[in-house]
């Protein structure tokens, strides 16, 4: 069986990207780009807790995590009120 952990279908990915999105084309703005990182985190945490020694996939949600703190910062620096926004529409913590 071959399973695809953190990868997101396309409909469940247009559909957060149309929650989150600044303006109606929009596919890179740090909203969207935090709020995907996010879905596919949450979905590679559920395949970690089934399979506790897989360390390859949880090298890989480590550096999403990373990448997601990165774009979070970024966000914070140009816009706080977005990124408050966004923490709360995602349910993060700061």
């Amino acid at each position: 069986m071959c399973y695809s952990y953190g990868v997101i279908s396309k409909t469940k990915k247009q559909k957060l990207i149309r929650e989150v999105a600044v303006h109606e084309k929009d596919t890179g703005s740090p909203e969207v780009q935090i709020s995907i990182l996010t879905k596919r985190i949450e979905e590679l945490a559920k395949h970690l807790k089934i399979h506790a020694k897989d360390n390859h996939s949880r090298r890989g949600l480590l550096a999403m995590v990373a990448g997601r703190q990165a774009h979070m910062k970024y966000l914070e620096k140009k816009s706080p009120k977005r990124a408050s926004a966004l923490q709360k529409k995602l349910g993060l913590k700061k």
